[in-house]
């Protein structure tokens, strides 16, 4: 019996903790979206539902308890069945269902809604980074980790958003209806902004669809929210909202940036050009595997400094980081980087670390065989 008094007692303080959490701020986010502000609602009112429910299905229990307690000469009544109190308990819990599922349903409605968006953006996971494209535009670019390796490792301060800030956010307008087309280039990650209200799977062979217009401008943040793998605490998302016609400037801008990567896939590079953006690439790419030392994980990632055996296949060298390694950890980076970044990255890793191979590795034969 005492048992059993506990477990009632616990059920009754689990909403009234809630209660208390949200009055702390950690409630989930209203949002900054229609959809987010509607679900918000829907989740506080069936929290208040729910709240309402224990208070009054504990407290007849406890009252009962107290009230017909053996210690107090209570006799228990011999009765079975009772046809009008079966159906007031099946009906009424139904009624209530009801009454969830109909706004719940109209809410789901709208955000599985992705028609008539003014943009699309293809949204690809990666481990452990976003590819994010927006099509129709010829504008891509991956988003990192911004957060240093030495601040991980506790060699550095860590500030208010550790772990949660990148080198190249998703600028999205405000008032536009933005379509997110998601899927994922190796396992399954998920995409996840709290205050967006977006939370969509990124599946190896599928697209999947979700779509956001957001109301306010500024930055919001999010994170994977699958466990995709060794550096699954390191994939955080930055969405950085602008006003329409900022937006407008800064698409204009990436594509012109664009247009000059592009170019510079026909020209000879220098080796100490190509060693500056190699260094650059890598350590937004491929430090977290490799280590920002060339030094590796093995066996599962091997090291690159000193590996003479890489070193002296230039063409193995290539195929590896542009088609990647069947079955294993190494990915193909042809559909993430640009010629320009795969030529600098392998420039790169053959001469830094003391490797010295003297190779360079120029754009435009990187985009012949990706044409290939």
């Amino acid at each position: 019996m005492r048992t059993f008094i506990v477990w009632m007692a616990g059920c009754l303080v689990v909403p009234l903790m809630t209660t208390l959490a949200m009055a702390n701020g950690w409630n989930m986010p209203v949002g900054v979206t229609d959809v987010s502000r509607e679900v918000h609602s829907l989740h506080m009112t069936i929290f208040w539902i729910c709240v309402v429910i224990g208070v009054v299905v504990f407290g007849v229990m406890f009252y009962s308890l107290f009230r017909f307690r053996h210690s107090k000469g209570a006799k228990a009544a011999h009765f079975h069945e009772h046809t009008l109190v079966e159906v007031i308990w099946t009906a009424i819990p139904l009624l209530i269902l009801i009454g969830m599922a109909v706004p719940a349903t109209a809410t789901l409605k709208k955000m599985y809604d992705p028609s008539d968006a003014d943009l699309d953006v293809m949204i690809t996971g990666q481990q452990w980074r976003w590819r994010y494209e927006y099509l129709g535009e010829d504008v891509a670019f991956t988003s990192n980790l911004g957060t240093p390796r030495e601040t991980i490792r506790g060699e550095g301060e860590r500030g208010e958003h550790y772990l949660l800030e990148v080198d190249e956010p998703l600028v999205l307008p405000v008032g536009r209806k933005v379509r997110f087309l998601l899927t994922s280039d190796d396992v399954i990650h998920s995409w996840w902004v709290p205050d967006l209200a977006v939370k969509q799977d990124t599946i190896p062979g599928f697209v999947n669809e979700n779509w956001v217009r957001i109301n306010e401008p500024g930055i919001y943040r999010g994170q994977c929210a699958e466990l995709c793998g060794m550096d699954h605490g390191f994939m955080p998302i930055v969405v950085h909202a602008m006003e329409g016609e900022e937006f407008d400037a800064w698409l204009a801008e990436r594509k012109e940036a664009s247009a000059q990567e592009a170019s510079g896939v026909d020209r000879e590079w220098s080796m100490d050009e190509l060693m500056a953006r190699g260094e650059q690439s890598y350590n937004a790419v491929c430090a977290s595997c490799h280590q920002a030392d060339g030094s590796g994980n093995p066996p599962t990632f091997p090291a690159l400094a000193g590996n003479q055996a890489l070193m002296d296949e230039r063409e193995r060298h290539i195929e590896t980081v542009v088609n990647g390694v069947s079955g294993s950890a190494m990915p193909a980076f042809r559909n993430t980087l640009s010629p320009v970044e795969i030529a600098a990255v392998i420039t790169y890793e053959r001469n830094a670390w003391g490797n010295e191979t003297g190779d360079l590795v120029q754009p435009a034969e990187i985009a012949e065989r990706l044409a290939d």
